[in-house]
C-alpha cells in the first residue's frame, strides 16, 4: 500500500514545535502530548509553511524557518496603546510587565494585550501577536496524512 503524501487539500496530523532564534520553544504540541490536526489550504498556517509540508508523509520530519512576514507578522506601533490605569480593572496595580490581559471588544470577542510598561498613571499594552516581529523555526513531525 502506497503511503499518502501531503497535498494541497490534505488533512494532516502533526507535532509542531515553534522555536525562536535563541532555540527556545515558544509553543509545542508535544508538551500537550497531542498532535495538531488541520486541513491544508484553510489558512491555519502561512502559504510558505504549507508549501514546506507538501509532499511529506507519515514519519517525516522537517524544519521550516519563517521570517516575520511569513509567520506572525511584523510588530506594528499602531497596535501599542497607552491606557490610563483608571480605565483598567482595579487590579491594574498588580499587573507586571509580561502579564496578558483580555480586553472585551464591541462584538463580545476577547482580545489579548501584553503589558509592556507600567507608568505612574498609564499602562503600555501591546496588541500585536506575541510572536510578531520574530523569525521562527517550525520543527514539524508528520504523524499521519488523514486524507
Amino acid at each position: 500500500m502506497m503511503q499518502e503524501v501531503i497535498g494541497q487539500n490534505s488533512t494532516v496530523s502533526m507535532h509542531i514545535d515553534i522555536r525562536l532564534k535563541d532555540g527556545s520553544i515558544a509553543d509545542s504540541t508535544r508538551e500537550l502530548k497531542k498532535p495538531m490536526n488541520f486541513q491544508m489550504g484553510t489558512e491555519v498556517f502561512s502559504d510558505k509553511l504549507e508549501a514546506g509540508l507538501l509532499g511529506l508523509k507519515s514519519g517525516d520530519k522537517k524544519k521550516i524557518m519563517l521570517f516575520p512576514n511569513e509567520a506572525f507578522g511584523e510588530s506594528h506601533p499602531a497596535n501599542i496603546y497607552q491606557i490610563p490605569k483608571s480605565q483598567l480593572a482595579k487590579m491594574a496595580d498588580s499587573y507586571e510587565v509580561g502579564t496578558i490581559i483580555l480586553f472585551a471588544q464591541p462584538n463580545g470577542a476577547q482580545m489579548p494585550g501584553i503589558v509592556r510598561e507600567i507608568g505612574e498613571t498609564e499602562v503600555c499594552i501591546d496588541f500585536n501577536h506575541p510572536l510578531a516581529g520574530q523569525v521562527v523555526l517550525f520543527d514539524v513531525e508528520i504523524m499521519e496524512v488523514l486524507s
